[in-house]
């Protein structure tokens, strides 16, 4: 009980950089995403081309290499940043790239006539784009935008290459210097997982009302099973571990 006692003022301070860069990427990047879809929707050809190259450069390419390129690269042309600055910019300009499309994706999938019958109504466009199409975006949006934040939220590991401390880094770290992993690693998984889980759980929660019948009755558990099933197994793995 001792070495938990040692162990957990660590192990919280990597927590919080952690949940600060999570919050700070995620508050930056959804706005710059949505203002980047409306932007593309002007039909301006030359915004338009560097905006699509901008959008396959961050997401063709590993996130880790724009953290690398960001933080080490820059410098040598006399651009130099601090490593949480560095780490939020990097995760910001690689994210909102996804959200973009996203986005974008919504906005294109409501029907013409939508538009149609806010002018025939007399609405202007800026009316029509916030009372009307908005709302109907933001509803087809949040299956994706929430596949994405879990994605954001686990990607936050990635911060180690720049020698921060976050949760991951101070687990590893700690487990060397004290020689005792396993335990470290019990403790790592104790303050992650539910981190993940109150953003996978809201999900499941909508998805269940759908299965009525009895064969997504039958669904139901057996995706709950599968569920369960990984749980298990990760968790005697960080204990094997």
């Amino acid at each position: 009980m001792e070495y938990l006692i040692n162990i957990l003022p660590s192990l919280i301070k990597g927590a919080l950089i952690t949940i600060e860069v999570f919050f700070l990427v995620l508050i930056l990047s959804i706005p710059l995403g949505v203002f980047i879809a409306f932007i593309m929707r002007f039909n301006i050809k030359v915004l338009n081309y560097f905006l699509n190259i901008y959008i396959w450069i961050m997401r063709g390419t590993p996130l880790l290499l724009q953290l690398i390129f960001i933080y080490y690269v820059l410098p040598s042309v006399g651009i130099r940043f601090d490593r949480l600055p560095a780490a939020i910019l990097a995760f910001t300009l690689n994210y909102a790239a996804y959200f973009a499309e996203i986005f974008r994706g919504g906005i294109q999938s409501i029907s013409r006539g939508q538009y149609e019958g806010a002018k025939v109504l007399g609405f202007t466009y800026k009316q029509t784009m916030w009372h009307i199409i908005l709302p109907q975006v933001v509803k087809r949006v949040i299956p994706p935008l929430g596949n994405e934040t879990i994605t954001l939220l686990k990607d936050t590991s990635l911060v180690y290459i720049l020698a921060m401390n976050d949760l991951m880094r101070v687990t590893r770290l700690c487990s060397v210097i004290l020689i005792r992993p396993r335990s470290w690693w019990q403790v790592f998984f104790i303050l992650f997982v539910p981190r993940f889980w109150r953003k996978f759980w809201p999900m499941l929660k909508i998805a269940m009302p759908c299965m009525r019948s009895k064969p997504w009755v039958l669904l139901k558990w057996e995706i709950y099973g599968r569920i369960l099933g990984k749980i298990r197994s990760f968790t005697a793995w960080i204990w094997i571990w």
